[in-house]
């Protein structure tokens, strides 16, 4: 294919190579030994990313990833590390050295290594910051934010007829306030406005409905790590030995391998998708098929909250999965080895550079196509926009056109 990944791998593991081969979105070169391997990388064309197994024919991967980033031709390839069983020892000093992924075979499925290769390609062009603070992020430009308030003011003088009678037709539906709030993130928290949707007391009623109708039959609800759940692999080892590194969340630590279990679990329940969902009123399913329930935030914009053009509110636990965790510095000036763990995972602090908005990339991309869009895409769209904070890229004719596509996208099929 034209616009194939090309991909050297490096290694001689059969059953990854096979998996690759037939994967009609990569292009896969072969090379089994260091020599190759080096000569190959330091000719055309430049790959767009590195495969390597941890041991192979006279080298090593990671010995081989610190020759890669000394060659400036190669900065841009994204370099993924391969073993064949989980190590603590290594996988902590793949995260050291901020090696852009680590996996153990088998790979995933093709769909979602695709999804991981295009995502670390676009971010190895666009470098990011590593740490970015509120008071470091650049001003909203002037322009940016006159058109924001001069918008939103008018938009909610020219809709207050039909926010009226909203309002009305949502309280003779059902009892309870016209309005919702719930906690967001954009540059900052914050209160995030929308029209009430669905009955009062409708949250309450959640765990059951999705016992029986959630179409991704979630069984746990959780929102928050339980740092005292067991882990069933830490249980077979010696008291103080941890199956896999400990990740320190404020005063309370979990292995690694707990957490990501218990993260996968919470992420598929906090994207609930209901089918035919009977908490959404008949006034509700009519706002948010036309986005009118949307139509508070004006007020978050006049705020300055948000933007009329921005990135995602995010909810606080997804904000936190993307910021910086991990223990203090140590007293001697030397950082905490977790800590660097927890900064080597984090590749998209960027995404804040950019305030939260109505629309965006992805409202208008991807709006209404949740159940099928992976979280490296929902990523590359926010950080793709951020972009435009970065020194003198911002331009208002882009988020004017950003504005009319999102015209199209208004009237959903599906309740979103």
């Amino acid at each position: 294919m034209e616009n194939a990944l090309k991909i050297v791998y490096i290694g001689n593991s059969s059953e990854t190579i096979s998996a690759l081969t037939a994967n009609d979105g990569i292009s896969l070169e072969l090379t089994s030994n260091i020599l190759a391997a080096q000569k190959r990388l330091t000719s055309a064309p430049v790959p767009d990313a590195i495969l390597c197994e941890v041991s192979f024919s006279g080298g090593e991967g990671i010995k081989l990833f610190d020759w890669v980033r000394q060659q400036s031709s190669l900065n841009p390839v994204s370099f993924i590390l391969l073993a064949f069983e989980f190590k603590e020892d290594l996988i902590k000093e793949a995260l050291i050295k901020q090696i852009d992924d680590f996996y153990v075979i088998p790979l995933p499925s093709s769909e979602k290594i695709i999804g991981r290769l295009n995502y670390l390609k676009n971010y190895r062009s666009k470098p990011v910051p590593i740490d970015i603070k509120p008071d470091t992020l650049p001003p909203t430009p002037r322009s940016k934010r006159i058109f924001d308030i001069v918008m939103a003011t008018v938009a909610l003088i020219a809709l207050s007829p039909l926010l009226l009678i909203v309002i009305m037709a949502i309280k003779l539906e059902s009892k309870g306030k016209f309005y919702y709030i719930s906690r967001r993130v954009g540059r900052k928290p914050f209160d995030f406005y929308k029209l009430r949707s669905m009955r009062s007391g409708s949250d309450a009623d959640l765990k059951e409905l999705a016992k029986a109708k959630n179409q991704y039959a979630v069984a746990s609800l959780r929102t928050e790590i339980d740092f005292s759940k067991p882990c069933q692999e830490c249980a077979k080892l010696p008291a103080g030995e941890t199956c896999s590194p400990l990740r320190y969340i404020g005063d309370q630590s979990i292995c690694e391998r707990n957490y990501k279990l218990q993260d996968m679990e919470i992420s598929k329940s906090t994207f609930n998708k209901i089918v035919d969902d009977p908490r959404i009123t008949r006034v509700g399913r009519f706002i948010r098929n036309t986005s009118i329930d949307e139509l508070p935030q004006l007020i978050n914009v006049i705020k300055g909250d948000m933007s009329i053009v921005g990135n995602r509110p995010l909810p606080v636990y997804e904000a936190e999965k993307l910021t910086i965790g991990g223990k203090p510095i140590a007293s001697d000036g030397k950082p905490n080895i977790d800590d660097i763990i927890q900064k080597a995972r984090l590749d998209n602090p960027k995404r804040f550079l950019a305030p939260a908005g109505i629309t965006g990339l992805w409202q208008v991309e991807l709006r209404g196509k949740g159940g099928d869009m992976s979280e490296d895409e929902r990523k590359k769209l926010d950080i793709d926009y951020s972009d435009h904070f970065i020194g003198d890229a911002y331009s208002f004719k882009y988020d004017l056109w950003l504005i009319l596509r999102t015209f199209k996208a208004l009237f959903q099929k599906d309740t979103v």
